[in-house]
């Protein structure tokens, strides 16, 4: 690559923010949508139907030309959708949660990246809110947070958790633990999609996130089925349990604590126990086209959520796993082309335990 190429490359790490910016408010303002209904609006209808100027309008919609998400026709003044005229309005609408958890949550903490990295916790939550802790520690006490990252991982696990169930095998009538299932919606899943009689999914998770989680159970009226059970990941795992299934979890840490939780499930089953393990990935090629992960991932967890941590190789979860104790007898990567909106891919790691 000569130097001017280079530069064009540098160029895109220089302007990615204003660009991530430009996209969303297009679709903020409700500029995206209105292309949509009617396809052929001019900036001028455009602007009068989401209330800003003609002038702003054709700024924004300039980008979005260029990458071919909208077309323009000179004749007519007029904008329809071309790329996005493609993507199912349910697929696009997947991906607004991401992008507005990358704004609320990422766009000002990230840029105190450095200094989290140096020391290893989330600098730009006490710079931007004043909070010393991680991520998932300042979303009990910041609704902005709460609500962004909260609606996009709800839409993850529902989007993700039935891939994962149906790939994983769960005994009839087995005990099932979903650790660190946070306020239920993983074990109303699990209970719904392996429902067998006598089968119980029990959510494992920090004592405070008890009352929405039964509430939750409830709600959906599977309050007979599954329960809840207060305690910290590393200060001991219930035992009593068939199968553990750990989701959305791992990558939140480095590989010192990811073994300390891996050993905890090991203590905590019989010889036998099945451990289904759900995480994001990276390819075993980083270069591989599938590897978006790497684009944004390393920013959100070392900069914006814990100062630590960030997905895998599946090789290298595997090998963890496996020096844990377990005998891993399945591992499957996320087929991204049948996903429609995925940040990056998930991969599935299912292991027993052997004898002591």
């Amino acid at each position: 690559m000569n130097a001017a190429a280079t530069f064009m490359r540098l160029r895109e790490y220089m302007v990615g923010p204003a660009r991530f910016a430009i996209l969303l408010s297009c679709f903020e303002l409700g500029i995206i949508d209105a292309l949509r209904k009617k396809p052929g609006m001019t900036a001028a209808g455009l602007a009068e139907t989401v209330g800003t100027t003609p002038d702003a309008v054709e700024q924004l919609l300039h980008l979005t030309v260029k990458e071919g998400f909208v077309a323009y026709d000179k004749h007519s003044g007029g904008y329809r959708l071309d790329a996005f005229a493609g993507v199912s309005d349910d697929d696009l609408q997947r991906v607004l949660p991401a992008m507005n958890m990358i704004k609320v949550v990422m766009l000002r903490q990230m840029f105190h990246l450095t200094e989290s990295v140096r020391t290893g916790t989330p600098v730009g939550l006490d710079e931007v809110y004043g909070f010393e802790g991680n991520l998932y520690e300042a979303v009990a006490e910041h609704r902005d947070l709460r609500e962004s990252w909260a609606t996009m991982m709800d839409d993850v696990t529902a989007h993700i958790d039935p891939w994962f169930l149906r790939n994983i095998r769960v005994p009839a009538g087995a005990r099932v633990l979903d650790l660190a299932g946070n306020t239920g919606l993983g074990a109303i899943l699990a209970y719904r999609l392996k429902k067998s009689p006598g089968l119980r999914v029990t959510t494992f998770d920090l004592p405070e996130k008890e009352a929405e989680c039964l509430e939750n159970f409830r709600a959906q009226g599977v309050e007979e089925h599954c329960s809840f059970l207060g305690g910290d990941v590393f200060a001991g795992i219930p035992k009593g349990f068939d199968v553990v299934l750990i989701k959305h979890f791992l990558d939140m840490f480095d590989k010192k604590d990811v073994i300390r939780i891996l050993t905890g499930v090991g203590t905590a089953l019989e010889a036998g126990g099945q451990v289904n393990i759900l995480v994001p990935i990276y390819p075993e090629d980083v270069k591989d086209p599938s590897s978006a992960g790497v684009d944004m991932f390393p920013a959100y967890f070392l900069g914006c959520a814990m100062g630590q941590g960030g997905p895998q190789k599946l090789s290298t979860y595997r090998s963890w796993i496996e020096e844990c104790g377990f005998r891993v007898t399945k591992t499957l990567a996320q087929d991204l082309t049948r996903t429609p909106g995925a940040l990056i891919g998930h991969g599935v790691l299912c292991a027993t335990k052997t004898a002591a």
